[in-house]
């Protein structure tokens, strides 16, 4: 039945379109949860939704419109943590107000047919992608890759200690911008895919079950990718099988593949701290050793 499903060109687009989103969101998303910003993808798209607003008024290309959009709040919000005068929350805070208000105002004034159409941006709609927007895709993916492997080394350094990374000499500030633009694009990327109010979960579920499994920052991030194209290639085939929305469906395979991972582990690690013992009686926990400095 998969087989027969991805016959069609339409399933194709769509496959092509989740595996790109699979595997350029958990890459950069890596960065973000080593930040604690997991949750600026979200301010972020509810600021591009005000963008594909604009587009859908205009009848100008909603990816494009949505992309500058998500830029200059990405740049807003950067400018605003990094001079410290207001915390990061508020500023979150703001850009999930501000962009959903303006989206949904603008939306308001176009004519009834426009809000049929900002619900496959806001929940993603990966069976109508087209060749061309395949294309935009495809190149805006290996934009965001380019910057989060190719510069992994000083983005790690930025992430881990932006003191120390200054200290080194390295461009802290130019970093920052980068890191926020490629989320911006990152945003975009997965806007079809799993529509802008789902957009950070590629960006953070994969990254918090691969934090379970691997060891350092590369293997996680290249794990975290590794399970972001595993879920939107069984999210899109489990939809096309089953009739579900896709980008929910990607994401609640992201979700479950999580939680199936952390009991596991738990339960691993719960084995491993007990020492059987068949000679001195039943097993006994390992005493809790403290480490200093």
């Amino acid at each position: 039945m998969t087989i027969e499903i991805l016959t069609s060109p339409f399933m194709r687009y769509a496959l092509l379109a989740a595996v790109i989103t699979g595997v350029s969101a958990p890459a950069l998303g890596t960065y973000l949860v080593q930040r604690r910003l997991a949750l600026i993808g979200d301010g972020i798209g509810h600021v591009a939704l005000t963008g594909v607003a604009v587009g859908l008024l205009t009848a100008t290309s909603p990816v494009l419109t949505a992309m500058l959009a998500a830029v200059a709040g990405a740049i807003v919000i950067e400018l605003v943590r990094e001079r410290g005068r207001t915390s990061g929350d508020v500023a979150l805070a703001v850009l999930f107000y501000g962009g959903i208000a303006g989206g949904v105002f603008l939306v308001n004034l176009s004519a009834s047919h426009t809000n049929t159409n900002l619900m496959t941006y806001l929940f993603g709609s990966p069976l109508t992608t087209t060749r061309e927007d395949l294309v935009v895709l495809a190149l805006l993916g290996a934009a965001v890759l380019a910057v989060a492997l190719g510069l992994r080394p000083w983005l790690f350094a930025v992430c881990h200690d932006e003191e120390y990374a200054r200290v080194s000499g390295l461009p802290v500030r130019l970093l920052n911008l980068l890191l926020a633009v490629t989320t911006a694009l990152t945003v975009t990327v997965a806007m079809r895919a799993v529509g802008l109010l789902l957009v950070s979960a590629l960006m953070v579920v994969p990254v918090a079950t691969a934090q379970l499994l691997a060891g350092g920052f590369r293997a996680t991030q290249w794990l975290a990718m590794a399970i972001g194209v595993l879920a939107a290639g069984a999210g899109i085939g489990f939809a096309g099988v089953y009739d579900t929305a896709p980008g929910a469906t990607i994401v609640l395979l992201a979700i479950g593949g999580f939680a199936v991972t952390t009991v596991v582990v738990a339960g691993w690690r719960r084995v491993r701290r007990v020492r059987p013992d068949a000679r001195d009686g039943p097993a006994v926990e390992p005493p809790e050793v403290v480490l200093t400095r």
